[in-house]
């Protein structure tokens, strides 16, 4: 388990209060209260998941889904490799923080820094903490896994202009002994009937583990579940459907949506 430092190390959490509670009970009461709408079942444990990351209200109940497999499973990680689209900064490649922890109203989660030390010397990796501040799609899987987990290490990658490559060889040097979530949402602002049409599309490419029919207007975090399917179709990893909805589902209207979908890696 990495050690934290001090504060000035600490990644402090950026959208608490905007995508999630920020006061603490709230916050354990509003994920305690997704995660309870989501039957228990005995499952095949996971090595991956895919999970939405808008805020809780749109995309939380299709979150609750992909971390009730985790719940559910036998084995508990205590590494995590939580990967998605850099959306406020650019990025060549792929960004990792000089941080030693991640905050959330929920406390701290460490960073591995032995696991991002296996990825720095790629040449497509950077450290680069701006990226990192202001973004919300690795933060708001956070809370999901400190309830679901309690104590865990995080590897925390950002990914930018990158290539599906990059990111399978990326993910393949911290692979083991780890588990690995993918933050992305999927198509953005269509209307109703036409985000149900394309999200069902890129879901059938998903459970195909066709990489390369994946591009921007399917998901933000296109690349990342690109890499995750090269990695999957390798392993044998096989995905399973938990959840297909859009924003229009549960807190939005229905003239522009975003699209959420979760599936679990076996």
């Amino acid at each position: 388990m990495a050690t934290v430092r001090h504060d000035a190390d600490i990644r402090p959490a950026a959208v608490a209060g905007a995508f999630y509670a920020a006061d603490p009970d709230r916050l354990r009461q509003d994920v305690a209260g997704l995660m309870a709408a989501v039957p228990e079942r005995a499952r095949r444990a996971p090595r991956a998941l895919i999970a939405p990351h808008a805020g809780y209200v749109y995309s939380g109940p299709a979150a609750a889904h992909a971390f009730a497999a985790l719940r559910d499973s036998a084995s508990a990680p205590r590494r995590v490799v939580v990967i998605g689209p850099a959306h406020y900064v650019a990025v060549r490649g792929i960004a990792v923080p000089s941080a030693s922890a991640f905050a959330t109203p929920l406390g701290r989660v460490p960073v591995d820094r032995e696991a991002l030390a296996r990825v720095t010397d790629l040449p497509w990796v950077a450290e680069a903490d701006a990226p990192h501040a202001p973004e919300h799609a690795l933060e708001v899987e956070l809370p999901f896994l400190q309830t679901v987990l309690g104590s865990f290490s995080l590897v925390p990658l950002l990914v930018g202009d990158a290539a599906p490559q990059e990111v399978d060889d990326t993910l393949d040097r911290v692979w083991d002994e780890s588990f690995v979530v993918v933050s992305s949402d999927l198509s953005h602002y269509l209307g109703y009937a036409a985000a149900q049409r394309r999200d069902a599309a890129t879901a059938d490419a998903i459970e195909r583990r066709d990489w390369a029919a994946l591009g921007p207007n399917d998901a933000c975090g296109f690349l990342a579940v690109a890499g995750l399917l090269r990695q999957a179709e390798r392993r044998g990893l096989t995905a399973e459907r938990l959840s297909l909805c859009n924003s229009g589902d549960t807190a939005g209207p229905r003239d522009r949506v975003v699209g959420y979908g979760a599936w679990a890696f076996a």
